[in-house]
């Protein structure tokens, strides 16, 4: 099978609401979407989702790496030399996780089409389906606990909630939501928002909460402040931000900084080297949640096919779809009481677009 055509369309997706996390306000993204086509009328799907803060890339950056390097690069290649021509792009594209994570994509979903078999099944299978949280930004008490109604209402069972701005304020939402919700599971994530002394302040204040998971409770760069939050305090410590290569994964797991570990394909750099990260964290005994950026429904298919591929990974963020006005994508997985499904078509489920 040979690669006989590349394109890619930019697509600018608005929120249905803008959100606050702990260092910036949101209100669209950019995605992009890579069409792979070859000799044999098997078309594979990828998608992109630059975000500088967390992939080191901008949108124009992302189209000029497709126009410049993806396209010359994967035209002619047998689309099966995966590693391969992941390896060569790498050396190119150093710095632009979401790009490879994009070509990553495509060139999995020709290889599950080829075998006839969704994603998840050809890159090995453990389960059927799983859980998603669903995630509430920075928001005001009275907001908060209207948002959360609202996916409760939806049949969400797992809210995430987000903060790292105001430590009281974080801890007054918490309480009113467990008071008012005392069935649902709450994570928290602080968005590189505290200190240590803080993040101590915060276990001590919620140790009666039920708080599944804490997420990068501290800025990155500093594992030790991971590291002494871990190894003090009741919460499972997960990283997020901290974590964005299988060094990173290694040089966490061993120094013991960490409890459980975020793998999120943009950031990565695509599902292979998820997969990648996820081993190192398995060996460690740490537990794996796949995440997303503002992804469209083709991203979350993909990290959904992932998470459902390996045992080690326990938990599901993947909720980025929900939050756009128009979605381009649709049934590729099925989202239903807080589960998702895949459509169980082959590959990443996109058959033509």
């Amino acid at each position: 099978m040979i690669i006989t055509n590349i394109g890619y369309e930019r697509l600018e997706l608005e929120l249905l609401v803008p959100y606050t996390i702990a260092y910036e306000e949101i209100s669209k993204a950019t995605n992009f979407i890579l069409k792979i086509e070859t000799d044999e009328n098997i078309v594979g799907f990828g998608c992109a989702a630059p975000d500088v803060a967390v992939t080191h890339e901008s949108p124009d950056d992302v189209e000029q790496a497709i126009k410049n390097t993806i396209i010359p690069i994967l035209k002619g290649k047998n689309p099966f030399m995966v590693s391969s021509i992941l390896e060569e792009l790498s050396h190119q594209l150093s710095q632009k996780s979401s790009a490879l994570a994009m070509v990553d994509m495509a060139l999995l979903d020709i290889s599950a089409k080829k075998m006839k078999v969704p994603l998840y099944q050809f890159l090995g299978g453990y389960r059927h389906e799983i859980a998603t949280s669903i995630t509430i930004g920075i928001l005001p008490l009275e907001e908060t606990l209207k948002l959360a109604s609202e996916y409760v209402k939806q049949k969400f069972f797992i809210l995430k909630i987000k903060g790292g701005l105001s430590l009281e304020g974080d801890i007054e939402k918490l309480k009113k939501l467990r008071e008012t919700f005392p069935h649902i599971q709450l994570r928290f994530d602080g968005n590189q928002g505290y200190t240590v002394s803080e993040t101590q302040a915060f276990d001590e204040a919620v140790k009666e909460m039920n708080i599944e998971i804490l997420e990068q409770p501290t800025k990155p760069g500093f594992d030790e402040h991971l590291g002494k939050v871990k190894n003090t305090l009741d919460l499972p410590i997960m990283a997020d931000e901290s974590l964005k290569s299988v060094k990173d994964a290694f040089r966490l797991a061993k120094n013991q900084r960490i409890d459980m570990v975020n793998i999120k394909l943009m950031k990565v750099g695509g599902i292979h080297e998820g997969m990648r990260v996820n081993t190192v964290a398995n060996a460690a005994n740490l537990e794996a949640m796949v995440g997303c950026l503002d992804e469209c429904a083709l991203g979350i298919s993909a990290g959904l096919h992932f998470a459902l591929s390996r045992s080690n990974i326990k938990y599901a963020d993947l909720d980025g779809h929900l939050e756009f006005k128009k979605d381009p994508f649709s049934d590729l997985f099925h989202l239903k009481n807080g589960i998702l499904r895949p459509n169980q078509n082959p590959g990443l489920g996109l058959l033509d677009w």
